[in-house]
């Protein structure tokens, strides 16, 4: 696997992070330029709140933890300056979307907007030390956990009572975002949300008849012989997994490693596409027609995430059959994803593998899947998965 190392590395630093440097930095308005086709042109210039707090948290993260670059802190810290001024209403719900000058133009109407902001400000405080960083992730967070039993609030257009179903998203962004602010939130707080999405991942979302985690229950748990019911998405399992896998380790939680790793096996095995390879995007349960019209394209973020989850699966437990799916999928994903010429992924493919999209960055894509699991993957390769729990294999 040593390979492997040099290679994500390279790809991170020299391909991927210089596209977001080079194209997305605002200087006329602050924030950050999503909308960028395979070159970098500009094609739109609306502001994504939850893609800003995913910026701010790649390049903090990145000035963190592999080098100080100051380009990368000066681009977070406008980023945040950006989103502090523009980007909440008066109750502190964070926009769906902004203008390129900061105007709001889509209500806070999406719970994934605040969550990215308090990781966002959460990483940045790492660099800064700035008492508002700090404050705003808090509160953010605390009104997240508020919030999460109805995330929508007035926005949600579902009819009440009728068919009440509760989404798998929000519990697993919660099981990643209670570690990535641990560093602000108290200790009691992190440790009783940490046991609480455990739970919901792992039980109540989880089918054991199927090995699988389903998309939406309903509230008591029980599934939902409808559309959204028999829903699974094989990308969120899995990248759920090797968050899951963290929380393992970091509670010496052998059991608990010995089912994620299963359980992604299993979503790898049902979303895999054997006829033109990689992973479909949506699948239903019982193989009933879907609604989703996209649901056999091949999505980057969810290759990527398995790629994290396999080299997470195998460092901590030397499990053969994550090496195995790793290098299977590094081979689909170089082969499809990775633009060498223009730098960064595509992200849209149609089954057969072509770009659907030449973009690189628009509303749902942005500086964050490409630049984490990149990151992720190289520093568990060449760190052999050690943690303060040192059971590891030696993946070298």
């Amino acid at each position: 696997m040593k390979g492997f190392v040099e290679r994500y590395e390279k790809e991170l630093l020299e391909h991927v992070m210089p596209f977001w440097v080079k194209y997305s930095n605002d200087k006329d308005y602050g924030g950050f330029l999503t909308c960028l086709d395979r070159d970098g042109t500009l094609f739109d210039t609306d502001k994504f709140m939850w893609l800003q707090g995913r910026q701010i948290w790649t390049l903090s993260m990145l000035y963190h933890q592999v080098e100080p670059k100051e380009i990368w802190r000066e681009m977070a810290e406008q980023g945040s300056a950006f989103i502090l001024k523009n980007g909440r209403n008066k109750h502190g719900d964070w926009y769906f979307s902004l203008d390129r000058a900061g105007r709001p133009l889509v209500q806070p109407y999406n719970i994934f907007s605040d969550c990215f902001a308090s990781m966002g400000l959460g990483a940045i405080y790492k660099i800064t030390g700035k008492d508002e960083h700090a404050q705003v992730a808090h509160d953010t967070f605390k009104r997240i956990l508020n919030r999460r039993d109805n995330p929508k609030d007035q926005y949600n257009k579902s009819y009440p009572g009728t068919r009440s179903l509760k989404g798998f998203a929000l519990p697993m962004i919660l099981s990643n975002l209670s570690l990535e602010l641990e560093h602000i939130v108290e200790v009691n707080t992190v440790e009783s949300l940490i046991d609480e999405v455990i739970h919901e991942v792992m039980e109540v979302f989880y089918q054991p008849d199927t090995g699988l985690i389903m998309e939406n229950v309903n509230i008591d748990g029980s599934f939902s012989d409808s559309f959204d019911g028999r829903l699974v998405n094989p990308g969120h399992i899995i990248e759920a997994m090797w968050f899951m896998m963290d929380l393992a380790d970091r509670r010496g939680d052998d059991s608990l490693m010995a089912k994620c790793v299963d359980i992604a096996l299993r979503a790898l095995e049902f979303g895999w596409d054997d006829k033109y390879g990689g992973i479909l995007y949506f699948k239903d349960i019982l193989n009933k027609p879907m609604q989703q019209l996209e649901w056999d394209q091949k999505l980057w973020w969810v290759h990527l995430e398995a790629l994290v989850c396999m080299a997470k699966g195998y460092a901590y437990t030397g499990d053969t059959r994550c090496k195995e799916w790793f290098e299977k999928l590094d081979a689909y994903a170089f082969g499809h994803f990775s633009d060498p010429e223009y730098g960064e992924w595509y992200g849209y493919l149609n089954r057969q593998g072509e770009p659907l999209l030449t973009l690189k960055g628009g509303k749902w894509k942005g500086c964050f899947h490409v630049p984490r699991a990149l990151f992720k993957i190289y520093t568990t390769l060449k760190n052999n998965g050690k943690s303060v729990n040192d059971k590891r294999a030696s993946i070298l």
